[in-house]
């Protein structure tokens, strides 16, 4: 039996961190693609074959499909904040700047994922929650930004800093913010959602509605979507639609339906370690010490964030422990009232 709930502690950790290395692996596939194809034609096939897949397992599973014009009303918000929004950012912002850069700027979410909770679901953050997340932002930072731009922030140097803000925003990196501001308002969307239908029909659903918009622009603004996609291109399409986006997805949004949203959230904190791994082992990108120190700093703010509650707890033990109570506070008293009258003597 111990093994069993061993195993069973072991596979829910697994699939709490699957979505996340599937996103990350999913953008070097795209990254990998995307000089044969465009970006909005990739968005799409990315959501609407994953979002059918995704219906199938419900399916399977005899999940009820959405009932009323309420459930679909919340259903298409959805859809139209982290499918269409989200995903067409994303794409358009990979296009223009670095895998690591636009990890980071899509995975600065959970401080506003964390802002939203707080606010709407009293989901407390704490002060070591706090903590871990501004070490995570801090760490992301490392990890994605130019260490060129760290170096002169360092230093102060005003004009070459104006100059490299200047140049890192003119590269798409605000495209990735916005794909960041919509995934985090799509996560908090989904406890929504999730009051009117079943979670997994609902991510299956938001994908396709998200994705037939993001085709149906790209037939009209784009050309050549597939003619120079070869065979490992739709593979590395076809891996970031079932893992990167059906699995992924399906995990997440199921979490995030009943889970702590900061926590989940800041999981995220990883998808750019994952990239940057596979990014080094697939396409040849290497880390910087910079960036192995914001790798690092990534960890720790995941191990603060999900473990905040614990180590609340343990201080206060520890403050109840090390403090003297009533009790021995009135003993202490009580010996030193009988010693005064010996002093008087």
């Amino acid at each position: 039996m111990q093994l069993k709930l061993t195993n069973s502690k072991w596979l829910a950790n697994l699939l709490l961190i699957a979505p996340f290395f599937f996103w990350g692996t999913a953008m070097v596939a795209m990254k990998a693609v995307i000089p044969n194809t465009t970006p909005l034609f990739m968005a799409g096939v990315r959501l609407v074959p994953a979002g059918v897949l995704v219906l199938i397992v419900a399916a399977i599973l005899g999940k009820p499909q959405p009932k009323g014009w309420i459930a679909w009303l919340w259903i298409g918000l959805f859809a139209l904040v982290d499918g269409t929004m989200f995903q067409g950012f994303l794409a358009e912002g990979l296009e223009r700047t670095g895998a690591g850069l636009g990890s980071v700027m899509i995975d600065s979410q959970p401080l506003i994922v964390a802002i939203l909770a707080l606010w709407l679901f009293g989901d407390r953050i704490g002060l070591w929650g706090f903590l871990g997340l501004v070490i995570g932002v801090l760490g992301i930072s490392l990890i994605g930004l130019p260490d060129q731009l760290i170096l002169n922030l360092l230093q102060k140097d005003a004009i070459t800093i104006v100059g490299s803000w200047e140049q890192l925003f003119a590269s798409g990196e605000w495209l990735m913010l916005l794909a960041a501001l919509s995934m985090a308002v799509g996560t908090i969307l989904i406890r929504y959602v999730c009051r009117h239908t079943d979670p997994v029909v609902a991510t299956g659903w938001h994908m396709i509605l998200g994705g037939l918009p993001l085709l149906a622009v790209s037939s009209s603004v784009e050309s050549q979507q597939w003619i120079n996609i070869d065979l490992a291109g739709w593979m590395a399409l076809g891996y970031a639609t079932v893992f990167g986006s059906a699995i992924a997805y399906g995990l997440f949004f199921y979490f995030a339906s009943s889970g702590s949203l900061t926590s989940l959230s800041s999981l995220t904190f990883l998808t750019p370690v994952f990239a940057l791994f596979f990014g080094n082992l697939f396409l040849g990108e290497f880390l910087s010490p910079l960036q192995w120190v914001g790798v690092s700093l990534t960890l720790v703010s995941i191990y603060l964030v999900n473990q905040r509650e614990k180590l609340t707890a343990a201080n206060t033990s520890l403050a109840e422990i090390t403090s003297p109570s009533q009790t021995e506070t009135q003993l202490q008293q009580a010996i030193v009232s009988l010693k005064e009258p010996e002093t008087l003597l």
